[in-house]
């Protein structure tokens, strides 16, 4: 695993994404939406030899891992324990890497939850309240905020969540909810209870928040509109506390019986994380230190939009009100959400593609590469089968990998495998203005990326990788070796060139067709997250034996298999 570079004067950043729920497998508008782009963002600072960490782990308290424990008849750690090895798994076959993937349940987390809580508590910031809550009776249980739905009092909608309606993005208390109902099962009956709380107060910190806020103006809109629109209705206090077994308990005298509500701790999960990551990787119980506490750490967090508010709004002021001396977040990207042929990702009802299918039916790259090109950043967009055909088999297939082969092949066919020189000419106006062309596209993804900009990183990558088509297709050297063959010779070592650079470019995308690019071109000793662009004289491959090449570096997926997909994930229901 790639580890942070900490030579002196390189710009420090933690990369987090919104942690992923320990309960089952997460399909791939979970994926786009924080943990992929979170990747790539990382790659290409790693890339450019800055001193970066990336951290994950799964979000695991509260009643929804309770009660999917109990349903697979497990220990609710045991259940932990299993879905963190399964979500691990799969995100390691999707070329997730982490530099650490941890747990909110470890130890680490629970201190820091409990030291911020002190502070928050001492400062005067945590505030007593009596609150009414629903309690299930055919369970004997108080029911959580996710587990109670009902019409949604702002818009309407009739499936909003006792936390916070999806449909609006208001924040709720399930008593909020007109005509409340069990989740699990609308007919059990419901009962008023009141209980003591602790609740955080939120418009004590509005005016921090408010502040904080005001030096985030560089924020993508998304993020910036939704954080906005929190403050300017006012925050409210939020409960803090729930009545539950599992999660991390309550120091205060008289909240024994209660643990700390799961979007409190979980957040404290990334700095826990990072203690675990100090700890488990780097063998140092201070080395996370200078990513949470030094004031040139840039913290760029990755996210739906569900997360946005608790990550812009509730999270900043618990820090800011503790005041421990963390730092805040310089980026939050949030995402819209990634609708599956029109219509929602549904596991109940067995609706769109989910993270474990998908990764046995093609290999990571080209869920990678499609995911990224179809990002909901501005607006919700849509996984389609054929989309996904045509980006693996017209920009993959056909631009990057038609290039490789019709090069590679030319030149172990005609020049005995060996890479030809320039010509005596040297390098001509076509090959000085396909090499502008492809640095200019190359600047663009650069500073697409630095943006997080993922949908116009995955524009110019392709424009880059056409550019070399473009060229080839142009300068013919197929007729070029019957008439010139020092022309020809220019111009297949340029294309070389431009492959290799076509790797190193696309390798925080698609890290293994880069690596796969290298090793077709015999240049398997070369890592394609270090190699650095540069002219093509600096670079010369003149004399580079290429080996014969076997496989394709894509395969195209035919009409027939989408057809089958489409029918296999179409769901019921």
């Amino acid at each position: 695993m790639a580890q942070a570079d900490s030579s002196a004067g390189a710009r420090r950043t933690i990369v987090t994404s919104a942690l992923p729920y320990i309960n089952g497998v997460k399909h791939l508008g979970n994926l786009v939406g924080s943990l992929l782009p979170a990747d790539v963002y990382t790659r290409f600072l790693r890339q450019r030899a800055e001193d970066v960490v990336y951290i994950c782990g799964t979000d695991e308290h509260g009643t929804p891992a309770e009660l999917s424990a109990q349903a697979e008849g497990l220990p609710v750690r045991e259940y932990c324990d299993k879905y963190w090895r399964i979500q691990k798994d799969i995100y390691e076959r999707f070329s997730i890497e982490f530099d650490f993937f941890g747990r909110t349940s470890a130890p680490e987390t629970h201190e820091e939850t409990q030291q911020v809580f002190i502070e928050l508590h001492q400062r005067g910031f945590v505030v007593e309240r009596e609150m009414e809550q629903l309690y299930c009776e055919d369970d004997a249980r108080y029911l959580p905020d996710r587990f109670v739905h009902g019409e949604c009092p702002q818009c309407g909608s009739p499936d909003a969540r006792g936390d916070q309606c999806e449909n609006c993005g208001k924040l709720l208390d399930p008593g909020d909810l007109v005509n409340p109902r069990c989740h699990a099962d609308p007919a059990h009956r419901l009962a008023v209870r009141v209980e003591k709380h602790l609740f955080l107060d939120l418009p004590a910190l509005q005016d921090k928040v408010a502040a904080w806020l005001d030096t985030k103006q560089h924020w993508p809109t998304t993020t910036l509109g939704i954080a906005r629109g929190f403050l300017k209705e006012g925050l409210q206090e939020r409960c803090i506390t729930r009545s539950l077994e599992w999660g991390v308990a309550v120091p205060l005298r008289g909240y024994e019986d209660k643990v700390f509500y799961v979007w409190f701790d979980a957040p404290m999960g990334y700095i826990g994380i990072t203690r675990q990551w100090a700890a488990q990787v780097k063998g140092s119980s201070e080395a996370w230190r200078p990513y949470w506490f030094e004031a040139d750490t840039r913290l760029v967090q990755f996210m739906g939009k569900d997360n946005v508010p608790f990550h812009t709004v509730t999270w900043p002021a618990t820090l800011l009100g503790a005041d421990q001396g963390f730092i805040t977040a310089e980026i939050i990207k949030g995402f819209h959400w990634l609708q599956y042929e029109g219509g929602k990702f549904s596991t109940s009802k067995g609706r769109g593609i989910f993270s474990d299918d998908a990764i046995e039916l093609f290999p990571a790259d080209y869920w990678r590469y499609y995911l990224l090109s179809v990002a909901p950043e501005k607006a919700d967009t849509n996984f389609t089968w054929k989309g996904f055909q045509g980006a693996v088999n017209k920009d993959l297939a056909d631009v990057l990998g038609n290039l490789l082969s019709r090069v590679a092949r030319f030149i172990v066919r005609y020049f005995d495998g060996r890479v030809p020189p320039v010509g005596p000419q040297g390098l001509g106006e076509t090959e000085r203005e396909t090499l502008a062309t492809f640095a200019g596209h190359e600047r663009d993804f650069g500073a697409a990326l630095e943006a997080c900009e993922m949908a116009a990183a995955i524009r110019s990558l392709r424009a880059a990788w056409a550019s070399g088509n473009k060229y080839l297709d142009l300068c013919e050297p197929w007729n070029l070796r019957k008439t010139d063959m020092d022309a020809c010779g220019t111009v297949l070592n340029t294309c070389v060139h431009l492959i290799r650079r076509s790797a190193v470019l696309g390798s925080p995308v698609v890290p293994r067709l880069a690596q796969g690019i290298l090793d077709a071109l015999g240049l398997s000793d070369l890592d394609p997250t270090q190699v650095r662009s540069a002219e093509l004289g600096e670079n010369d491959l003149s004399g580079h034996v290429i080996p014969e090449q076997q496989e394709p570096l894509v395969r195209k997926i035919e009409d027939e298999t989408i057809e089958e997909l489409q029918q296999r994930f179409v769901g019921g229901g």
